[in-house]
């Protein structure tokens, strides 16, 4: 008789999970609450589809037990990701090593692993709400829905967290986590931008610079990164920004207060910076002062930087005193800005927090709370930065689950 596997949630560890499963011979169900399965999918990497990435280290993973993701990630790796995408007909390239399927399209990963579960018999069930689950004394799992009551040997909870909702993950994974008796660490916004303090974003809306974000918190660094920063009206976007924003949140919601300091000129150390300036006004000191940067940064940029600086506009750049050019010194170098909040689950990619993953194996996913129980996903308490990783955590997880659920 055929182990019969229910897999709440039809994203991306999901459809693996499930993939896995039923190649172990399993008879496999998705629950899936959206009206179709993997919408959020179709959103990573701007609709292309970063599935994951050659680098792959602990420095790129975030969780509270820090040795947690590379065990897992250990049991099902990128080369296996690669043979498993291989597997179904999808071909990859290599971008500096950010994987992609050389269609540049997430719907053609979608649909690979859609017509993957067709092949194998997997059946899906959509616009379906679950109303309790629980593990009865013969061992199996009852799950009510709105669409039927389902008996099943294993159970993997594949729900998501609370991040791009409108994807279809709407927090209550960890409902259904707690009714097992997991204990979950709060869910934040992570790979989001930050709102910031200052009536100059107005002006800097839409202005995009390299630069190095660096978050502060009572005088000491929580995290830094650079890239391209992108300036809104509201505060600070971009991958440097996303790469650090986890801890941006974690700060600010344990009461404490963070700057973000950006620095636009990261190749050159202050003294370079200084002397860069001084020889400006040496070659250019006809120019008005307002033009003192034409040609360093972005004009709107270039303007508030003066402006922060205490420069006036019509002064003549030979006119310009050492003290102005310190302090202009320090806005190219150290642009400090406090950090109000993140923007809201909404906006955020993924989350930091989830599934307390001391209580589950990192070997198979399994609860060690509940035997046949699984968790995997963006459920658990693991967030990857940005380049392939969460997808690749989304693999992993689920294939080993999948292939564990599934077994007899």
């Amino acid at each position: 008789m055929k182990k019969k596997v229910l897999i709440i949630g039809g994203g991306a560890s999901g459809l693996m999970a499930a993939i896995m499963a039923a190649r172990e011979g399993a008879e496999v169900t998705i629950l899936e609450h959206m009206d179709r399965v993997g919408k959020k999918i179709l959103s990573t990497g701007n609709g292309r589809c970063n599935m994951t990435n050659l680098s792959l280290r602990p420095e790129h993973y975030r969780s509270s037990q820090k040795l947690f993701p590379m065990k897992v990630l250990d049991r099902f790796s990128v080369w296996d990701t690669l043979n498993f995408f291989d597997s179904i007909g999808i071909v990859t390239k290599n971008r500096n090593g950010y994987i992609y399927p050389n269609s540049d399209q997430a719907a053609s990963v979608l649909d690979a692993l859609r017509f993957e579960t067709e092949h194998l018999g997997v059946q899906t069930v959509l616009s379906c709400h679950i109303k309790k689950a629980w593990k009865m004394k013969n061992g199996m799992f009852t799950v009510e829905s709105d669409q039927g009551t389902f008996k099943v040997d294993s159970l993997i909870l594949a729900a998501g967290s609370k991040a791009a909702p409108v994807s279809g993950s709407d927090g209550s994974g960890y409902d259904l986590a707690k009714s097992f008796g997991h204990t979950i660490i709060k869910p934040l916004p992570a790979l989001v931008q930050l709102k910031c303090k200052g009536t100059f974003f107005k002006q800097l809306a839409g202005v995009r610079c390299e630069a190095v974000v660096r978050l502060m918190s009572d005088g000491k660094t929580l995290a830094a990164d650079e890239g391209e920063v992108q300036l809104t009206d509201y505060g600070i976007s971009g991958i440097p920004t996303f790469q650090v924003s986890r801890y941006a949140a974690c700060a600010l919601d344990e009461g404490r207060q963070v700057s973000a300091v950006l620095d636009f000129f990261p190749s050159k150390s202050m003294e370079d910076t200084r002397s860069m300036l001084k020889q400006r006004k040496a070659a250019l000191g006809y120019r008005p002062s307002g033009e003192f940067l034409n040609g360093v940064l972005n004009k709107k940029l270039a303007a508030v930087l003066l402006k922060q600086a205490g420069i006036p506009m019509n002064l003549t750049c030979d006119r310009l005193k050492d003290a102005q050019l310190d302090t202009l010194t320090m806005q190219l170098k150290k642009f400090e800005v406090p950090v109000t909040s993140t923007n809201s689950f909404e906006q955020a990619q993924v989350c930091c927090g989830g599934v307390d993953t001391r209580d589950i194996r990192p070997d198979t996913l399994e609860s060690k709370l509940v035997k046949g129980l699984f968790l995997v996903g963006e459920l658990t308490d693991v967030d990857g930065i940005c380049g392939g990783y969460n997808l690749q955590w989304a693999w992993s997880t689920g294939a080993v689950a999948g292939r564990t659920a599934g077994r007899n």
